[in-house]
């Protein structure tokens, strides 16, 4: 009688525990899961330590929220976008960009593009054979032809890429100057839209300032102007934005050495959350204990629609 009876208990203690297992893990009705890049950078800007999904915490909105995966990133789709309004002198930097491409790692895609008339022109598409996404470098054409919105150009390639949970970059050389609106705008409306549809797709897009051919580009407020918003696109997708003054700098090696740095510690983070019927934007916050450790991380994600 009583091995029946502690073998009922032991059989009711398991189907809690089972329930319970079940419940902690059940997602809310409607919800699915969200997944975004963050990428570990080190005290002054050194190698960071591996980081655990312990040593982080996420906040979504104002509420502390559960991550559900925290995986390295291995695969990566990165994407070269040349404005083709640039000054020809910068092809002289496509030696250094050439073996930034080649020393990618095998899991990396590479694709490269220009810029021009407001749409993204592929040279070559998304390939592991980056000797062949190198060769397709070459230099701007730098005439009136090029000019219009670097944004529209943005986000006309943004919506052909494919939706994946891999990591997606975008390494994009540019004066920044929008013609179509006169770069005079500080909230410029199209620069807006391109952020939400990078944050809606996981696209890091980290910029490079280069000067331009025309002499508009040259004047001083647009100029600042420009390179404010690219810096906002750069922090607002989770990436970073480079330039020295106005001018072109002699190399743009140790950019690509940072931002190689960055691509070697990223991470995938998942969690589940809801859009209600439309889905929407939500912030995002990520942080940690680590004392020498902080992250980029796009500052909202999109939230889908319930299901």
């Amino acid at each position: 009688m009583q091995k029946k009876m502690k073998f009922a208990g032991a059989l009711l203690l398991s189907v809690l525990m089972a329930g319970a297992a079940s419940f902690a893990n059940a997602k809310p009705a409607g919800a699915a899961g969200v997944t975004f890049t963050v990428t570990a950078v080190g005290k002054k800007d050194t190698t960071p330590r591996a980081i655990t999904k312990d040593d982080v915490q996420l906040h979504v909105g104002k509420e502390r929220t559960q991550i559900a995966d925290w995986k390295r990133g291995e695969t990566l789709y990165l994407a070269v976008l040349i404005d083709d309004s640039l000054e020809s002198s910068i092809a002289n930097q496509w030696n250094d960009l050439r073996e930034f491409l080649m020393a990618q790692p095998a899991t990396t895609h590479v694709a490269v593009a220009y810029a021009r008339n407001g749409t993204a022109m592929l040279a070559q598409d998304f390939t592991k054979d980056h000797a062949l996404a190198a060769k397709a470098l070459r230099i701007p054409i730098g005439n009136a032809g090029a000019f219009s919105s670097p944004y529209f150009a943005l986000q006309d390639w943004i919506k052909r890429w494919p939706d994946s949970n891999e990591r997606k970059s975008i390494l994009f050389f540019t004066s920044g100057v929008d013609r179509f609106r006169g770069g005079f705008d500080i909230n410029n409306p199209d620069l807006s839209t391109t952020i939400e549809r990078a944050q809606k797709k996981n696209i890091n897009i980290w910029t490079i300032y280069a000067p331009d051919a025309g002499h508009v580009g040259r004047q001083s407020f647009r100029a600042f102007n420009a390179q404010s918003n690219l810096s906002r696109l750069s922090e607002e997708t989770g990436a970073e934005s480079y330039y020295l003054g106005t001018g072109s700098p002699v190399t743009f090696k140790p950019y690509f050495d940072e931002i190689q740095m960055h691509l070697n510690n990223q991470y995938l983070l998942s969690f589940i959350g809801s859009g209600g019927k439309k889905g929407k934007f939500e912030r995002v916050r990520v942080t940690t204990e680590l004392a020498d450790t902080e992250f980029l991380t796009p500052s909202a994600v999109f939230l889908p629609p319930a299901q």
